[in-house]
């Protein structure tokens, strides 16, 4: 294998783990899902296409007609678009809408109920407060959890989070904040403010599902 071919390979893998895959070129994504080590047979699958787009389109018996590509490298690149065509059509207001203490109690009670531990979570909101995802970030003991806000915003950073609410539950059953809780809260708040990352809400959860809600109670 040649090292200059085995380098165009890596590099393309390095680009795509380190977050740039729009500075791989059609024919190095190719060629790394069939696993090629140069661009030579991703190019040769774009020349029997108009565009890149035109890829929808391609077939098995296609992709295998290049030479050096065989089933299991056509199943990559097929795997690949289906994925992709799967991720362009699905709806973003799919996603839960958090505008509420109510609508955090709605998505998170279902999951907490009866637990016999803290459970710290974070929900990364876009722009339009909808659910991105929802981050464990501790699991503590009956009366307590371990929160580092490192943890909950290198996620949020990660996924580009416009904002964030928190919430945990309280196993006792009595969702009043405790001092440790509003304490925490604030450490949030500001570190949010550097990262430019609201912090919206920090929602406590008691064991019966009633809630209590950080700004509501003008805490935050």
């Amino acid at each position: 294998m040649a090292p200059r071919t085995l380098g165009a390979l890596l590099r393309s893998r390095e680009l795509l783990l380190s977050g740039c895959p729009e500075s791989v070129s059609d024919a190095g994504l190719i060629a790394v899902l069939i696993g090629d080590t140069s661009d030579e047979r991703g190019r040769s699958i774009l020349s029997s296409h108009e565009s890149p787009a035109a890829l929808w389109r391609v077939s098995a018996e296609d992709l295998t007609a290049v030479p050096g590509v065989g089933p299991a490298g056509a199943a990559r690149v097929l795997a690949g678009l289906e994925i992709g065509r799967r991720a362009s059509v699905w709806r973003l207001d799919e996603r839960p809408c958090v505008n509420t203490p109510e609508d955090v109690v709605a998505l998170c009670w279902p999951q907490l109920r009866g637990s016999d531990r803290e459970h710290f979570w974070a929900l990364a909101l876009n722009t339009k407060n909808r659910l991105l995802k929802t981050v464990e970030v501790s699991v503590g003991s009956l009366n307590a959890s371990i929160v580092h806000p490192r943890e909950l915003f290198k996620e949020a950073v990660r996924l580009s989070a416009a904002s964030v609410v928190v919430v945990h539950n309280h196993p006792s059953g009595d969702s009043t904040p405790s001092g440790a809780d509003i304490q925490l809260t604030r450490r949030l708040v500001k570190g949010g403010d550097v990262l430019g990352i609201d912090l919206l809400d920090h929602v406590v959860i008691g064991d019966g599902g009633e809630h209590s809600s950080m700004r509501e109670l003008g805490l935050i």
